[in-house]
């Protein structure tokens, strides 16, 4: 425990005290790291050399290319929130599937994962959803366990579905491409989809009174015009989705150019459906600087923290542990799994992602486990961060937008079901890693065929001066 010196293990545990009593992040985050350098310094534990990179290190964090495509994805999830796609989607998808039990809920489950695809933000799909489907529901004599935990699921979809920002973040913090987390969290996230929905026509068979069909008067009828605001709401949107991250799968764009095109697709979207308004885009951009504001913070505040930890032997102390434990492989992604879960209870995703993955990564590495499928692992572990009773931000966001009659305890016992699915897939990924590799292009280079030749340059002679003189 102590093997590196008692430091790092302070270090850690100060920062985790911090964390659980609710100080902002990234100045906790800064302040841990600093007091714990300078106390370093006069104790000589620290390399006072170590806080002359500091300024470097924050002009990597801010000069990031990659992160920029953080703000250009936030604008494009507020802008297509608020510009009524979410209503014409729900509205004619629950009208598909009104006339069987639990309609309703499927048509909130494919809408979510939709929305996830091309908003990236989990409040932005579940205030949506909330907004439009949970009076609905209300009205149709929904149980309110199962309206509220739908709801709030198909929200968290959105962490997982490309293009979503924690995989940006677990992308630059792993040291691996966009495009690869994008491809390799396309398996999991349908695999999500499908449980959730078995999940509701198993419960739909068993207790089909708590999710009833809407009512006949209530119903259009089948016909060519509710099939074609379908798809007007779904068309566009599909195109949007194959710009964003079809571009960057074939690698035609970076995922900066990508979410430069989907916020103008966005605002095309909200054109169409003549809802592009001045303040409309000024809302968007309000949200956007403040959720980009929130990120680069967090990434000084962090940036502070690991250096300073870094220099004393904590990255070294965290592998000792982590590489000892028994099982190997497949022991530590266990621990590692069952230590994010329990981390999400009091920590944000991004907390989580700028702190914890920096001290995870090299670890997996060493015992040969694929970056990308541990960081889809990783994301999929924290889709609980939102769904935990009583700390989770889909279930925050659900209590807010949702009528007083509503009780905050049916929301969060509304939410253990899905909690518990999303504990599945995240044995699933363990146990089927091809769930996650299957869609990234693996092709290795023999070296031992590798030739380099040089052509030999035969150099002019050099003409005689004769002697010297």
């Amino acid at each position: 425990m102590f093997s590196y010196g008692v430091f790092p293990p302070l270090m850690f545990g100060t920062m985790i005290c911090f964390m659980v009593f609710g100080f902002p992040v990234a100045f906790s985050l800064a302040a841990v790291g600093l007091f714990f350098g300078i106390l370093g310094i006069f104790t000589g534990h620290f390399d006072p050399s170590f806080l002359q990179a500091l300024p470097f290190r924050f002009y990597g964090t801010i000069s990031n290319d990659l992160l920029l495509s953080i703000p250009f994805f936030t604008f494009m999830g507020a802008i297509l929130e608020r510009c009524g796609l979410a209503e014409d989607l729900l509205e004619g998808t629950g009208q598909l599937f009104g006339k069987i039990p639990g309609g309703l809920a499927y048509a909130v489950i494919i809408v979510g994962a939709v929305l996830g695809a091309i908003t990236g933000t989990v409040a932005a799909s579940v205030i949506a959803m909330g907004v439009i489907s949970l009076p609905i529901m209300m009205r149709y004599g929904y149980d309110m366990k199962v309206a509220t935990g739908v709801i709030a699921a198909s929200g968290t979809i959105t962490q997982l579905i490309p293009p979503s920002l924690v995989l940006i973040v677990l992308a630059d913090q792993l040291g691996r491409s966009v495009g690869d987390m994008y491809l390799g969290a396309i398996g999991p996230s349908i695999i999500q989809v499908v449980i959730f929905i078995l999940y509701i026509a198993v419960l739909s068979f068993l207790r089909p009174n708590s999710m009833p069909p809407i009512p006949e008067h209530a119903r259009e009828p089948m016909n060519w015009k509710l099939i074609s605001r379908v798809l007007w709401g779904m068309i566009p949107s599909i195109v949007l989705i194959f710009l964003v991250l079809g571009t960057i799968g074939l690698g035609l764009a970076t995922p900066t150019e990508a979410g430069a095109m989907g916020a103008v697709g966005a605002m095309v979207l909200a054109a169409l459906h003549r809802r592009l308004t001045w303040p409309l885009v000024e809302q968007a951009m309000t949200s956007t600087m403040r959720l980009t504001s929130m990120v680069v913070f967090i990434l000084i505040g962090s940036t502070c923290f690991s250096l300073v930890f870094q220099g004393m032997d904590g990255a070294r102390w965290i592998e000792h542990l982590l590489t000892g434990l028994p099982g190997g492989a497949i022991g530590f992604l266990i621990f590692v799994n069952i230590f994010v879960f329990f981390l999400a209870f009091f920590l944000d995703f991004f907390e989580i992602a700028f702190i914890i993955i920096p001290l995870l990564a090299p670890v997996a590495a060493k015992l040969g486990i694929d970056l990308v499928w541990f960081g889809v692992l990783l994301c999929v572990n924290m889709q609980t961060s939102f769904m935990h009773p009583p700390f989770g931000f889909a279930l925050f966001y659900l209590r807010g937008i949702a009528p007083p009659e509503v009780k905050s305890r049916d929301i969060y016992l509304g939410a253990l079901p899905w909690v518990g699915m999303q504990i599945i897939l995240v044995i699933i990924v363990i146990y089927w890693p091809g769930l996650v590799t299957y869609w990234i292009d693996n092709t290795a280079v023999d070296t031992s065929n590798v030739k380099i030749e040089i052509p030999q340059i035969e150099m002019p002679a050099m003409p005689d001066f004769g002697p010297a003189k």
